[in-house]
Parts: C-alpha cells; structure tokens; sequence
C-alpha cells in the first residue's frame, strides 16, 4: 500500500535540520506498517523496539543517555546502530513516558542518527506525561485511514489516480472515469480505509471478509476502553461509539445519547474517544475571519468517525447490493467521506480541526456543513449526497460574512460558475453574487488545489444563473 505519507518521511530523512519524528494516528490505522516499510527502503537497517511489548527494556531510559541507550539495544538485538544507517524506530512509545522524554537527548547528542517513534494511545500518555516535554526538539507527522486516492492505488487502479489529481476544473469531463469513480466511491463506503479492510478486500475480493474484519477491528477498539478509565466510564465509551454513527452531520445532544446518564459524563466520554482518535470533533465556529478556531466553540459541535466503513458496521451497513439501507443513509456517508478526505489533506506535520457555521434562529435556522481556510479567505463548503438540494443555507453565510466564493460537493458534474441571488433578512432583501466551484463527491480530496488553482482570480468567469 502506498501512502502519501512516505513522501513526508523521505523529506523528513533528507533534511539537515531533522528532529526526532512521533508518527500520530490512532490505533490500526497503519503506523508500525508504514515507517518499517519505509525504513526498508531507505536504510540499510531498521531496529524496531516495540515498547508495550518489551517492558524489560524500559529502564534503559532511565539514564536520558543516546550513547548508552543505542548501545545497550545493539547488545540485545545483537544489532550494530549507526548514524546515518539505521532507523530507529521505538514503537508503542506511549507505554514508556521516559522514551518520549529521551528523544530530545536524541536531537541533541546524536542529531545524526535517525529515529521514529509513534504510539497509538500517545495523547493519553502526553495528557499524563510526568516529565519534560521535548518542545521544540521533536516533530510530528499524523497518519489518518487511506484516503480515497490511497485506497483507489491499493486496488490497483492507478490511472483513476493519475485522472483524480491532473483534473483542472474545465478540463473534459470523462464519463468512463465518473461511471468507475462513482462505483468505488460506493465501495469505499462499505470498505472505508482501515488497512487491514482494504488488505482483506484485495486479497479475497469478498465483503463479507470485510466485514468480519472490521468487526474486528472494532472490538480491539472497544478492549482498549479498559486502558481509559473507569468502568463506568468504559461504558459511557460503548453507549457514544454507539450513538455516533446515526449523528453524523447532526449537532450533539447528550439526552439523545442517554437520558439517564450526566451530560457531563457522557462530554467525558466523547473526550476520551477524542484523545483516542476514534472519532473527531467538528467545531462550530462564527467565522468571521481566520483563524477560525479563534472563534470556535466547545460545546457546539458535530462528530466524525475515525473510519466511515467502522461507522456502517457498527451501524449493521454491511453489503452494498442493499439499496434501500444506502439511500436512507447517503447524506450522512457522503458528510463522513468528505469530513474524512478534508483532515487527511496535507500539511501532515500538523493535525488538520475541521469546523462549521451555525446560525439559530427562530424560523430561520441555517448551516453549513464545513469550513476551509484559503490564503486568509474562508470557504464555506457544502455537502449533498445527490444531484440536487437547496443552497439557501450557504447564501445566507455568503451574504452574514459577506464572502464571494463557496464550494459544493454532489454527484453532478464539476463546473465554475457565477451566481446571483437574493437573500430576504430582518434588514430587507439583499443581493449576493458569488462564484460557485460544483464538485463530484470523489473530488474532495483535490479540493484545495482546485481552490488554489482559481484563488487569485476574483472573476471567476462570466456566466450567470441560478444555483
């Protein structure tokens, strides 16, 4: 499998000014796989110290000495490490605190020697983390589910690749390509971008060997409830995970998760699952300019799964020739999808938060389903699982922010277009002309390049109509 991800490690590798790396991501989602696979390829060794499952080897960080550390692990894994030729890799770094505090002795006393260290419950142990944190002497890189594009090369099907990222808006639009890409979409719905899922699929081409795999998957999830907190607290853990998948797009209300337990009780919950990386938060924010977490809030929020295949499963979304269980769930698979493709878009050194813009009011309520930042201007972006569906929502955004450019996410055809219409408020009726950019919904991780590619241009083309 090839993830966008190894580009990032062989820069990281190259540069003179390299730090000790922490790959982030939850559990599963292909870690271990991804920087072994890289070490192979670009050293003539890799030493892997699985740190969970070699707790003797924990008190050789007692001492925070690189020197002696490297060469007690050569002694143990009767293993030369050499700068320049080795990758370390120290994994499950979470369950040794005094690891994590070594790396910034790494990136002084032995800046050429490389290491890579990741950990799946990291925020847990950096939440309760005794000692002092490296700040400023290690960097991190965060690994989310294969993105489409990733999971489209895991099939095998590099051309769709190489179509879905050279496609210019006003380029022509290929039916054959749009017929396939419609299709896998629809794959990926059930099959999401869990490693372990896709390898299942490509191997056995069966879904039901999917679905036994995720499954799986979730029940490993589930068991590491055990290592969060209390029972009590596990089992606020099982009622959320249950509920998240039916409020996908839909602002969180603790009563609808459990009348009978705390509110805040169950916001600890949602913390927890948070910090594991099960599922993310997407913020509400005013928007009024960026950065738009300044305006963000904490108690108005929407949530995402950390897979949309694990969402269907704990959902029983099982096969894809169920038609009537795709349609009554589409709007909430194709808000997952893009919400999934938007955090994993790049830079990957810093964890991407996701917000949207709520307005209520009596009789006048309005949302939009997510925001994105480009060159200071704030794009509203909205999400329709079909070819059709009113916009009356990002109007009245584009017309309270008095911004000129949207996006919109269906199953149509692409197209750039200018748009004008009027908008009824408390002040009187207000006209708004903005410039539209339509997209498929397997467009969405190429979103911000298509922004850019039209970002300097205001003017957008000429042509008018009614969106």
């Amino acid at each position: 499998m090839q993830r966008q991800l190894e580009i990032d490690l062989a820069a990281w590798k190259d540069r003179p000014d390299r730090r000790p790396l922490i790959v982030r991501g939850a559990r599963q989602v292909g870690k271990t796989f991804l920087v072994e696979k890289f070490g192979r390829r670009c050293f003539e060794s890799v030493l892997t110290v699985n740190l969970e499952q070699k707790e003797s080897l924990h008190r050789l960080f007692e001492g925070l000495e690189p020197e002696r550390i490297i060469q007690e692990l050569g002694l143990y894994f009767n293993r030369s490490v050499v700068p320049g030729r080795t990758l370390l890799f120290l994994d499950e770094i979470q369950a040794c605190p005094k690891a994590l505090a070594a790396l910034r002795y790494f990136s002084e006393q032995l800046p050429g020697l490389h290491v890579i260290a990741a950990g799946s419950l990291l925020d847990f142990a950096l939440r309760e983390f005794k000692y002092s944190l490296p700040v400023g002497r290690i960097e991190y890189l965060y690994l989310y589910p294969l993105t489409f594009s990733e999971f489209l090369s895991a099939l095998g099907e590099d051309g769709l690749v190489g179509w879905l990222g050279n496609y210019h808006t006003g380029d022509p639009f290929s039916e054959t390509a749009d017929l396939r890409l419609r299709e896998i979409l629809r794959l990926y719905y059930f099959i999401g971008g869990m490693p372990a899922a896709v390898a299942a699929y490509r191997e056995h081409r069966d879904l039901v060997e999917v679905q036994r795999v995720l499954t799986s998957i979730i029940t490993t999830l589930q068991d590491d409830f055990a290592k969060y907190g209390t029972r009590a607290q596990q089992r606020n853990m099982r009622r959320v995970l249950r509920h998240i998948p039916r409020s996908i797009g839909r602002k969180v209300r603790y009563v609808n998760i459990d009348p009978e337990t705390r509110s805040r009780d169950l916001r600890a919950a949602l913390e927890l699952l948070e910090l594991a990386g099960f599922i993310s938060l997407v913020r509400h924010s005013s928007a009024n300019g960026v950065p738009l977490g300044a305006e963000a809030s904490d108690e108005r929020f929407k949530p995402l799964l950390l897979d949309i295949a694990l969402g269907g499963n704990l959902c029983g979304f099982s096969l894809p020739d169920n038609a009537e269980l795709l349609t009554v769930q589409e709007g909430r698979l194709a808000e997952q999808f893009v919400g999934q493709e938007l955090r994993a878009i790049g830079p990957a050194f810093a964890e991407r938060a996701l917000y949207y813009w709520h307005r209520e009011a009596k009789n006048a309520n309005a949302e939009v389903d997510y925001l994105w930042t480009r060159e200071g201007e704030v794009v509203p972006v909205e999400v329709r699982a079909g070819t059709s569906g009113s916009l009356k929502s990002l109007h009245v955004f584009l017309a309270e922010k008095a911004r000129r450019f949207a996006v919109r996410f269906n199953m149509d055809r692409p197209s750039l277009g200018e748009f004008s219409v009027e908008i009824s408020g408390r002040s009187g009726v207000k006209s708004v002309s903005f410039t539209l950019l339509s997209l498929p919904l397997y467009l969405a991780g190429q979103m911000d390049r298509l922004i850019r590619e039209h970002a300097p241009d205001r003017t957008f083309g000429s042509s008018a109509g009614q969106a």
